[in-house]
């Protein structure tokens, strides 16, 4: 008896270090397992002057990081979205970036304006360990040498012309074309790079028209584009005011002029806020539609069934910018290599006839550091809908 006894003693007593050992090595191997999150960082106007976008773009961010967490992640790593209200001001876009990335370690990065893109690069370029996008579209950063670290979601404002301009070459070759836009940096950007690309086109452009944003009263700059008598009208660099009223006075002149726009200003909410004066009305669209059930899109589908109401183009954008940042740190950590920026803007310039599951209607490559596709839609005032007028362009 005190024998067994003495080695049952003594067996637990074996045990216990033993257990320990295997809680221990059972521990270590769920840490190994537990791979780092791959943080999105993001400076996201939800209050003030943009936040009729601000807030769509962190829906969209927010639900394609729930979208892919669910589904398990990144080679082991979760995504995580932090996000800091910035009111659209610049010096809050930085003192966000700066509490953001103090905090975590930030690989991703969306910020909210040009000013921010412009006034942060240093900052990126000296860190380089960041990859960034955001709202903006402005021509200047579509350049990997002045900003290796960043990219836009869509076609720079210049490239937005040119596919305007190349469906009014094709719809109407020789057409009289009238440029519209607001004394802004945002205003300005396209005009002297599209005055050429009209010219190559045989294009004539007859009128720029320059006015402050969002000026009421354009009755003076009506009478302009009246002498000129455009077949085309492009507006940039405003949301919708003062689109509408250059719209209304011009049929009271008699104008025939069909009215066109950039991104900001066709969302199928902005549009219809014309009234029956959104009947008509054309622009350039880097995406489809929420609403939009053309061909095969099972992203647009899984959209749909996270949100049954309708969402804005500023979601999408927002959608399909995390999808872009994600697709680049994957392509990074498929390569075995570290996420610094360098590495994850070569993931992200491997990005060729990349499927984005329908956001798109055709498969999309980066170029420089733009996505130069989209497509002309139309507005149908008795549908309150945006509608496709032309095929999928893509610029060379």
């Amino acid at each position: 008896m005190t024998y067994t006894h003495t080695l049952s003693r003594l067996a637990r007593r074996l045990a216990l270090p033993l257990s320990l050992a295997a809680g221990l090595a059972a521990s270590g191997a769920t840490m190994a397992q537990q791979k780092e999150d791959i943080v999105i960082g993001g400076s996201i106007p939800m209050s003030g002057v943009f936040a009729f976008a601000g807030v769509g773009i962190h829906a969209g961010i927010g639900d394609y990081v729930k979208m892919i967490n669910e589904e398990g992640g990144i080679d082991g790593h979760k995504l995580r979205y932090v996000a800091e209200d910035t009111a659209y001001k610049v010096d809050a876009s930085v003192a966000a970036f700066k509490k953001i990335t103090s905090q975590d370690k930030v690989h991703l990065y969306y910020g909210d304006s040009t000013g921010f893109s412009k006034t942060i690069n240093p900052e990126l370029d000296r860190m380089g360990s960041i990859l960034m996008t955001g709202a903006s579209f402005a021509t200047e950063i579509n350049n990997p040498e002045k900003f290796p670290a960043q990219f836009l979601v869509g076609p720079d404002y210049t490239e937005m012309f040119g596919i305007l301009l190349r469906h009014i070459a094709n719809e109407k070759p020789g057409a009289k074309v009238a440029f519209v836009y607001s004394d802004t940096e945002f205003g300005r950007d396209p005009i002297d790079e599209s005055r050429a690309a009209a010219k190559a086109l045989g294009l004539n452009v007859t009128a720029e028209i320059m006015t402050a944003p969002g000026s009421v009263d354009v009755s003076t700059e009506v009478l302009k584009l009246r002498r000129a008598r455009p077949d085309y009208t492009i507006f940039h660099g405003y949301v919708l005011a003062p689109i509408p009223e250059f719209i209304s006075q011009g049929k009271q002149m008699g104008l025939t002029s069909r009215y066109m726009g950039t991104f900001w200003t066709m969302d199928n909410s902005t549009v219809m806020q014309m009234g029956e004066n959104a009947d008509g009305f054309m622009g350039v669209m880097p995406f489809r539609y929420y609403y939009d059930e053309e061909g095969d899109s099972p992203m647009l589908d899984k959209i749909r069934k996270m949100r049954p109401e309708y969402q804005s183009t500023a979601y999408t954008q927002g959608f399909l910018a995390a999808m872009l940042l994600t697709e680049a740190a994957k392509r990074t950590l498929e390569a075995d290599k570290p996420l610094n920026a360098v590495n994850l803007k070569a993931g992200l310039q491997s990005i060729q006839d990349f499927d984005t599951g329908g956001l798109i209607g055709v498969p999309v490559s980066v170029k420089g550091n733009s996505l130069p596709v989209g497509r002309i839609y139309q507005a149908d005032y008795s549908q309150k809908k945006m509608v496709p007028v032309s095929d999928w362009i893509v610029l060379d």
